[in-house]
């Protein structure tokens, strides 16, 4: 039995919320001299109308929610801030088709941080402002407010993080998830204000460093200006985003364990961090030689360059302080494999993340052992902790869903009129929530010419890769509606 009214009340209370954030940026428009006063005014009385009613229809809800709800409420929580966070976009003008805003709206919430914009120095504050929120409040899920400060529904709450992220299982902050989720959202929230402060320390004026700090922290890498990052010119705001990305790449409970318990080793000790620090550095230092092998380009710019575009596709953040798809093949070959990999799992980062590589690494290894000596029992272990086979099997079902949904994006894209190279590198950016592509797709332009097709197709697979396929994908299948 599905409980629509408890859905119904939780999806009303959310979108109240965003009702409430739109009421405010447009009380603040004024004082940004912009005229969109109107559009998000119209969009926080709609929204508020609707959510409502969604309300009265969850009148009467009872403390009963079942795992089937808790994805079916991720889906469609996910789905209406992304419908009614294009309402700014569209209703002001600023982006006329509503296919577009919808588009900019979901690449927001999903953070992927792709844009169909050709001109964001142009757009009012106030509206880049909501660009930075969305993907700030994506970052760590919208499901996750209704957790850390919306307890009220008197359900287990830790179905709505199974539903939200599935695959490996990571220690929790506090034996209470409503207590374990208020602290992850404090070092976002702190991680935050540090990375807002730093850049305006380093020369960003008080719109453009906290407009970007939202967009670090959350790995999602919107702009305030089209050139990005290098409109900035800037070597120490490069190395202070390449810092934060690094750290939002981290998982929130290793973080939580460093800055509140300081303990450094546990840090250290964590499989899926070493992997991810070593990956880094790895693929910075090939780069970084790769570059200095061109003569036209010093040691210190080429480290720079190379280490802040690795952070920057490894967490998924997309941003670029250079046209890579400008390099020699190899490198942006190099790059495109950075993409795969992601950063750690409980961050907001997308992408397979170094959890699921390091135990597909771990199993290779172990099956080759059991090839060479068939009866001896090789356990795959991580931390001292032996991965169970029922862990092994989900993170090997997500691995070939994974690179299925990327070959199914690439041939439709394909068959909408894209060629070999952008097919493939616009659905690894959009399953794996990465943002720039390759070819006219790069970090240098917009997405705004692809067909209206593959604009839809797009937010699919952004909502798909956000919610790690399981969630998006289950409801695909008949037995997930069949009646219990």
């Amino acid at each position: 039995m599905i409980h629509f009214r408890t859905i119904f009340r939780i999806i009303g209370t959310l979108l109240l919320l965003l009702a409430g954030v739109f009421f405010v940026l447009g009380l603040v428009s004024p004082l940004f001299k912009g005229n969109d006063l109107f559009s998000f005014l119209v969009s926080s009385f709609f929204t508020a109308f609707v959510a409502l009613w969604f309300l009265i229809f969850g009148k009467g809800s009872k403390a009963e929610f079942s795992r089937r709800d808790s994805y079916i409420t991720i889906t469609f929580c996910w789905i209406a801030f992304a419908l009614f966070g294009s309402l700014p976009y569209w209703l002001g003008g600023h982006i006329p088709s509503f296919t577009d805003a919808f588009f900019e709206s979901m690449s927001g919430f999903t953070t992927t941080g792709a844009s169909i914009l050709d001109n964001i120095d142009s757009q009012p504050h106030t509206l880049l402002l909501w660009r930075s929120i969305t993907q700030w409040l994506g970052g760590l899920g919208i499901v996750f407010f209704t957790v850390a400060i919306l307890p009220i529904f008197g359900i287990d709450k830790v179905q709505l993080f199974a539903a939200e992220a599935t695959g490996v299982a990571q220690r929790k902050v506090h034996s209470r998830v409503t207590v374990g989720s208020r602290w992850i959202f404090g070092i976002y929230m702190l991680l935050t204000t540090a990375c807002a402060v730093t850049l305006k320390l380093c020369g960003m004026n008080w719109f453009d460093a906290v407009n970007h700090a939202l967009t670090t922290i959350a790995t999602s890498g919107f702009s305030t200006h089209q050139a990005g990052i290098a409109a900035f010119d800037s070597a120490r705001i490069e190395y202070v985003l390449t810092l934060f990305m690094f750290l939002s790449g981290i998982n929130y409970t290793l973080l939580f364990l460093l800055l509140f318990k300081g303990k450094i080793r546990a840090l250290y000790r964590n499989t899926e961090f070493r992997v991810y620090l070593f990956t880094v550095l790895g693929f910075t230092t090939i780069i970084t030689i790769g570059l200095l092998a061109q003569g036209n380009i010093g040691f210190e710019k080429a480290l720079r360059v190379s280490l802040f575009q690795v952070i920057s596709l490894q967490t998924t953040t997309g941003y670029a302080t250079a046209d890579y798809t400008l390099w020699p093949p190899y490198l942006w070959m190099l790059l495109s494999f950075v993409m795969f990999f992601g950063a750690c799992g409980g961050s907001s980062t997308g992408a397979m993340k170094c959890g699921r590589v390091a135990i597909l690494a771990k199993s290779i290894r172990g099956e080759f052992h059991r090839i060479l000596h068939p009866n001896a029992v090789i356990p795959v272990r991580m931390e001292g902790n032996v991965i169970s086979q029922d862990t092994r099997a989900t993170v090997l079902t997500f691995t070939c869903l994974y690179f299925l949904l990327i070959f199914v994006g690439w041939f439709a894209f394909m068959v909408m009129g894209l060629d070999f190279v952008e097919g493939y590198s616009i659905s690894v950016s959009c399953v794996g929530n990465i943002g720039p592509a390759l070819g006219t797709l790069g970090p240098a332009y917009s997405w705004s010419a692809l067909p209206a097709s593959a604009k839809w197709l797009s937010t699919l697979l952004m909502l798909i890769g956000r919610l790690e396929l399981f969630t998006i994908l289950l409801m695909f299948t008949s037995t997930f509606w069949k009646k219990r």
